[in-house]
């Protein structure tokens, strides 16, 4: 029986040993490129895995930072999230003002001046961003107060989403919530349209609500923007805000 159990054990360690030296011995821009196909396939910690190894192959493949930095996002390692967006700017220097990514994670480290300056320079780059906007406003409110944030709150003229400019209408004292979820129904939205606009509605009241210390109703918006799993990074914020909420019980 035991020499039975060595030989499948044999067999099996032959398996993994040629495995990996397939891995080891594929070139990084292949490994980065399965490392994007899991991303796209919702499989977080491979494509850590996979853009960890293109890296080791070559510490230079900016990209690899950038995948992976969103990667520890969506897995909750914040501070391995902001590691990497900040080695992808600096290899990558042309790419900062784009980087709304990094700002989220800056937020959720707790740096929130940085935070705001990432904001800030992504206003460069795109200036009709009503989230850009909002979350710079949040990034201000957690260390100045939400009247500081409200009264340097970056001007946004015309975003075409729907219902974000009621959400930015809410954010700089001129809307309600309720306003904001009455805009998301306007029209006859087919149901998967409704779906998205509902859930940016439900996150952006629920972070509004937060930051005017309604942690109830926070709360309750933010869980109600969760079940609604639509296919974007922000889900992935929704679902992390609601964690930390949740720890908070």
């Amino acid at each position: 029986m035991f020499r039975v159990r060595l030989s499948a054990f044999l067999l099996a360690l032959g398996v993994f040993l040629n495995s990996t030296s397939a891995a080891v011995s594929q070139e990084p821009e292949a490994l980065l490129n399965r490392a994007v196909e899991a991303s796209n396939r919702g499989r977080s910690s491979e494509s850590v895995e996979l853009a960890t190894g293109a890296l080791a192959g070559n510490p230079e493949l900016a990209y690899a930072y950038y995948l992976r930095g969103r990667e520890y996002f969506r897995l909750g390692k914040i501070t391995e999230s902001v590691a990497d967006l900040e080695q992808y700017v600096r290899l990558r220097p042309d790419m900062e003002p784009r980087q709304w990514e990094l700002g989220l994670s800056y937020y959720y480290a707790g740096q929130f001046q940085q935070g705001a300056r990432q904001f800030e320079l992504y206003q460069t780059y795109h200036d009709n961003d009503v989230e850009n906007s909002v979350w710079r406003y949040l990034c201000i409110a957690r260390t100045e107060g939400t009247e500081k944030a409200r009264s340097t709150l970056m001007p946004i003229r015309n975003d075409p989403r729907i219902p974000m400019m009621a959400v930015y209408d809410m954010f700089r004292g001129e809307g309600s919530p309720q306003q904001v979820l009455e805009t998301a129904r306007t029209g006859q939205p087919g149901p998967a349209e409704l779906e998205g606009r509902l859930f940016y509605a439900h996150l952006y009241i629920g972070l509004f609500l937060l930051a005017e210390g309604d942690e109830m109703g926070g709360k309750t918006h933010i869980l109600t923007a969760e079940k609604k799993r639509v296919r974007h990074y922000m889900w992935d914020v929704a679902r992390y805000q609601a964690i930390l909420l949740s720890q908070l019980e």
